[in-house]
């Protein structure tokens, strides 16, 4: 490029993130056709403040005026969509920034994490001093509320897999997912015994990862849980967790899922 264009470009970015009111317009518009009147109340500007905005996302040919309503533009929709996805992507980054900092994000498919905008609207739970098993009882609740539960897990704890054994003798649909260091823990007592329990269950499926994942992550029809490993790499945080029932979060957590069912091997119980 240029660097004619190139500053230019520039020129055109600034002049856009620059107006705090030309981006509501957008983002405004992003849900719907609005009028004059709507705009006002998304924005809660003055219809003095808007028009100026208005007339010059009209001439940049983004927004358009049609039957006494305002809509986006094709060229419009696709630049509005690239903006709600850096704001959400911002807006995670800074909601959960401690979170992040204090875990490995490698774990992390980098095509996944860059679209961690998703998890914009979760909560990170944690241990206290108050309540050293807070996060263990929260994930309890997700896999006690769930009508499927698919899971992709790099540890194994003997107390989610009796959850996970229980409510797969109650019926409930199960996949889970397990990287190679599991799946040896697996192997072994007490899980051992466990599995062979489960041989004649059609509804529980286990599989093994054929490349390399440090996460944990449980996706239902109510929820997503996600945990790392700590900054260093070494130990996986079971003191900490990400947890979401915004349906954003819960479709970006099953294409995970999905992404590291189709990288494994079904294990024949």
């Amino acid at each position: 490029m240029a660097s004619d264009d190139y500053t230019r470009i520039m020129g055109d970015i600034q002049a856009l993130f620059r107006s705090r009111l030309q981006i509501q317009i957008l983002l405004a518009l992003a849900d719907g056709d609005k009028t004059l009147a709507q705009l006002r109340d998304r924005t809660g500007s003055s219809s003095q403040a808007l028009i100026p905005k208005i007339r010059g996302l009209e001439s940049q040919m983004l927004i358009e005026q049609r039957n006494y309503e305002y809509l986006l533009t094709p060229l419009g929709l696709v630049l509005t969509s690239r903006i709600t996805d850096f704001v959400m992507t911002i807006g995670a980054i800074r909601r959960h920034k401690d979170f992040w900092a204090t875990h490995d994000l490698t774990g992390i498919p980098q095509q996944f994490l860059f679209d961690i905008g998703k998890l914009l609207n979760a909560e990170i739970a944690f241990d206290t001093t108050e309540d050293v098993i807070h996060v263990y009882t929260l994930f309890l609740k997700v896999l006690k509320e769930a009508t499927f539960i698919h899971g992709a897990a790099s540890m194994m704890s003997p107390g989610m897999g009796e959850a996970v054994f229980a409510r797969v003798i109650e019926g409930i649909p199960i996949e889970l997912i397990v990287n190679q260091e599991a799946a040896t823990a697996l192997k072994m007592e007490p899980y051992a015994s466990t599995l062979s329990q489960l041989r004649n269950y059609p509804n529980f499926k286990i599989f093994v990862a054929q490349i390399p994942f440090r996460v944990g992550l449980t996706v239902t029809d109510k929820c997503i849980s996600l945990g790392l490993y700590k900054k260093d790499g070494k130990m996986y945080d079971s003191t900490t967790d990400l947890f979401s029932v915004d349906p954003a979060a819960m479709e970006w957590g099953e294409r995970v899922f999905t992404y590291y069912k189709e990288n494994s091997v079904t294990v024949q119980i």
